[in-house]
């Protein structure tokens, strides 16, 4: 097997794996460490998981790259970071994240700041960032995991705001109180399954991250909708929400209800 260490989120993470291929995926963030904060390693049992829910036929050594990342994100709770699907750039120093269902354009809206705004934009990622609690701050990282244009860079930067996007045929912004962007956010994270304390401390974790603002856009594609959204959100002032006493309950009751 093949034996490397990553560093991801400020978490170090030795991978021991069949193939090659994760080792190239993941070289921007290959570390030399005596020490390491958690291991994975992957068995044929990961990969044929990954090749029963496969409806590419992707090789064997593409499946691995799933496996690692399962591993890895159902871990990375115990370390105050979960997995989110969205695109996060870096525009002055702040993070402005931007996400919504597959096809829906959140990599093309993006792409759009990084035209309108120039070498003031850093795509950090543009499919799967960690989003981690440091402090009373909300830090998104990079990752290796960054979508099919492979955009991203190993850097991480303060979040100033979280946009969900739709399609319109105008632009439009509101921002949304914690009711009605929770069940958004959370829909956005990788859930885990099968480990209910790393599953109770994502919800914990999603407490914090909604103190970010938070908004829903309609928007098209042009420089008007980038700008309808750095207005809004580049002035933005974080709540000061409390904590919901029981984040387990309100959760169930937004999903089943």
């Amino acid at each position: 097997m093949k034996n490397f260490k990553i560093k991801v989120a400020d978490v170090t993470i030795e991978i021991n794996s069949f193939y090659d291929l994760i080792y190239r995926y993941c070289k921007d963030y290959i570390v030399e460490s005596n020490s390491i904060d958690f291991s994975v390693t992957t068995t044929k049992e990961d990969i044929e998981f990954e090749k029963s829910k496969d409806f590419l036929n992707c090789k064997e050594d593409y499946l691995e790259i799933l496996a690692i990342h399962r591993k890895i994100s159902e871990k990375m709770p115990e370390y105050d970071a979960i997995l989110f699907h969205g695109s996060l750039l870096a525009l002055d120093g702040e993070g402005y994240l931007f996400t919504a269902p597959s096809g829906t354009g959140k990599s093309t809206h993006v792409r759009l700041w990084k035209e309108y705004f120039g070498d003031r934009v850093t795509i950090v990622n543009d499919d799967k960032p960690f989003l981690k609690i440091v402090g009373d701050k909300v830090i998104g990282f990079g990752t290796p995991w960054d979508g099919k244009h492979r955009l991203s860079k190993n850097i991480s930067v303060p979040l100033k705001g979280i946009c969900i996007l739709t399609q319109a045929k105008e632009n439009w912004i509101k921002r949304l109180n914690k009711k009605e962007c929770y069940l958004d956010i959370y829909q956005q994270i990788y859930d885990i399954l099968n480990n209910p304390q790393n599953k109770l401390k994502t919800l914990k974790i999603i407490d914090k991250i909604i103190k970010v603002p938070i908004y829903k856009m309609g928007c098209t594609i042009s420089k008007e909708a980038v700008e309808t959204a750095y207005y809004k959100m580049s002035k933005a002032e974080s709540f000061k929400w409390e904590r919901f006493t029981n984040v387990q309950t309100y959760v169930f009751q937004c999903i089943f209800s």
